[in-house]
């Protein structure tokens, strides 16, 4: 059993990431950063849920560049192919659910 207080996490660098579980392969991690990813396509699906924060969420799809503004609550699910890249407004602290071992 554990408690997180997302709210207070910080990491000591850019998409530091505590593990909050595994379950049968699926990884549940607390992110923190201020700095922007990099684009990529996952392995598989991922769950992308705003703690804390403001996310500006840039995705590709059949070609075209989109971007939607995520706050707190949003949840961004990015189906296997969907090549994006999260881009924070300040300091955000993210839940993230993916394929263990995905980029």
């Amino acid at each position: 059993m554990q408690i997180t207080r997302s709210k207070t996490f910080t990491a000591d660098r850019a998409w530091g990431a505590k593990d909050i579980a595994n379950m049968n392969g699926i990884t549940t991690r607390l992110h923190w950063t201020d700095q922007p990813y990099q684009w990529h396509i996952n392995d598989g699906e991922e769950v992308f849920v705003v703690l804390d924060g403001t996310v500006e969420m840039r995705y590709r799809l059949d070609g075209k560049e989109h971007s939607v503004l995520l706050e707190v609550g949003d949840i961004f699910y990015a189906s296997v192919g969907t090549e994006h890249v999260a881009h924070p407004q300040g300091e955000v602290r993210v839940l993230v659910i993916e394929t263990e071992g995905s980029v």
